[in-house]
């Protein structure tokens, strides 16, 4: 249960307001509420007022954003690559080993720095992210400046993905012998909740069906170091890594912490990680084509032309303009509506990632490709929700936005496109007449 008093304590004193304002220094930076919802975007944070402001308003965690940008108050919806790229100054390579079992946390923040250590790494900086496991970041300061003649601070997300994809590679027969040493195959099952054929392959445990290491979209956002967790109350920790094994959650309840250390701040040596960003992109140029999954080719139910965004009812185009709540919902509305526009798949997929990026925060790749594939797999041709379905577009604020199909006694969103297709062609052959 949160403790209003416990918040306005904690970010009242001075140690937190600098850690914070220091670590948000070209960031952008979102409020989240008791709710888990997120506030206004994009926002900073320059001052100590700024902190204790957003708290006075119900603010309980701060998140920032991976990247760092010249001016984060000139962000936007639907701003396209280049617009983002020109923008950008830096971005951190942020990792995220995620898991529910704490000790197996633990396993996999030793791993991954010891893999960083073996590439010579030496900035690297770790915390406690308030939950469930740790965080794992290395400063921009550490990548080389350009990559192939090209900037670094615009290759951001495709080199995170395969410095990720790499570091999964190296250090996969490792941590698995390290997840087996922890306890057997059964009893890890158990201590993650998922039953054994999900956890392992052809060649027995697969530790990133345990662990997930996710690769995020631009504007992707973390809790801030000596944030608290808006679930937990406990404070997002910097800690010394070699600290790690014996570290209790205890620690990290906001009247026993001490701001002592920093997260994602550079070192004195410079672009340290450049080893490791050349032996990343090595392997990736060999073995990338691999790790990426294909989608299945989707089943193809109608012969027709794909009917474009103009004719989609409005609830449809409120959704492709990104959204802040409901957006696994909108994605599962989004995928079946596109399937029966006969859109085909590479259209669709890169729709719903262009989408995506306008959602805020953005749902996690991993999640979007997955569903992907689920829906490409079905043999039955599915609709979206009806319109008058309470838990999506009444619930979503979308309904009303489409007084004047439901006044048609349209039911469902896929005939609008169609209704106004027939509309169309009949004007167009009446106009066609009278100019005959």
């Amino acid at each position: 249960m949160i403790n209003f008093q416990t918040v306005w304590n904690w970010y009242s004193r001075e140690s937190v307001q600098y850690a914070l304002i220091e670590a948000s220094r070209f960031r952008e930076v979102v409020s989240v509420f008791k709710d888990g919802s997120f506030g206004k975007r994009p926002d900073v944070i320059q001052y100590q007022g700024d902190v204790l402001q957003a708290v006075a308003e119900g603010t309980i965690a701060f998140h920032g954003s991976v990247e760092r940008w010249r001016q984060p108050m000139q962000l936007d919806v639907g701003m396209t690559k280049a617009d983002l790229d020109s923008l950008r100054q830096g971005w951190d390579v942020f990792i995220d080993p995620d898991v529910p079992d704490f000790d197996i946390a633990k396993i996999a923040v030793k791993q991954i720095t010891e893999a960083l250590k073996d590439h010579g790494v030496t900035s690297y900086s770790v915390k406690f992210s308030g939950g469930k496991s740790f965080h794992i970041g290395i400063p921009f300061e550490s990548l080389p400046e350009k990559i192939n003649f090209q900037p670094t601070n615009i290759l951001y997300p495709d080199l995170l993905h395969k410095i990720i994809e790499y570091l999964k590679w190296y250090m996969k027969d490792q941590l698995k012998a390290n997840l087996l040493s922890l306890d057997s195959l059964n009893n890890l099952s158990q201590r993650v909740g998922k039953p054994l054929n999900e956890i392992s392959d052809a060649n027995g445990l697969n530790p990133f069906k345990i662990i997930s290491m996710d690769i995020f979209s631009s504007r992707h956002l973390f809790r801030l170091p000596y944030s608290l967790h808006e679930k937990t109350m406990l404070v997002s920790l910097p800690i010394k890594p070699f600290d790690v094994p014996k570290f209790d959650k205890e620690y990290a309840k906001p009247e026993k912490v001490k701001v002592e250390e920093r997260f994602l701040l550079p070192r004195v040596t410079m672009h340290d990680a450049e080893a490791f960003i050349v032996e990343a992109l090595d392997w990736a140029s060999k073995h990338i084509a691999e790790v990426k999954e294909e989608l299945p080719k989707p089943k193809v139910f109608k012969h027709m032309k794909a009917i474009p965004e103009m004719f989609f009812p409005p609830c449809i185009q409120h959704v492709l303009n990104g959204m802040k709540d409901g957006r696994k919902r909108s994605l599962f509305i989004l995928i079946n509506f596109l399937r029966n526009m006969s859109w085909d798949l590479n259209r669709i997929e890169k729709r719903i990632f262009e989408w995506n990026e306008k959602n805020y925060p953005p749902l996690r790749a991993n999640y979007v490709r997955s569903q992907l594939r689920w829906h490409f797999r079905q043999d039955r041709n599915l609709l979206p929700p009806n319109c008058v379905n309470d838990n999506f577009y009444k619930a979503m604020g979308l309904f009303d936005l489409c007084n004047e199909m439901h006044a048609l006694g349209v039911k469902n969103p896929v005939n609008w496109p169609y209704k106004k297709m027939m509309k169309s062609n009949k004007l167009k052959i009446v106009k066609e007449k009278k100019v005959n």
